[in-house]
């Protein structure tokens, strides 16, 4: 998890966003966004890949139930 925060937390610098702008532009609260970045182990991983969402990357593709 601690490279996805890096990620984040670099990412959302080069665009030149705080975290209270990513975290309204992503639709995620300012508290979840503070501890993503600090590498909290235990966040939700849609919340995560809504976070990703925001520079067009997924932590972990979501389930699909195909049809055979």
């Amino acid at each position: 998890m601690n490279q996805i925060a890096k990620f984040i937390k670099e990412k959302r610098k080069e665009v030149g966003l705080t975290q209270k702008e990513f975290s309204i532009r992503s639709g995620l609260g300012l508290r979840f966004i503070r501890e993503l970045e600090q590498g909290k182990e235990t966040v939700r991983m849609d919340k995560v890949n809504q976070a990703l969402a925001m520079f067009d990357m997924v932590a972990v593709p979501g389930r699909e139930d195909k049809k055979q």
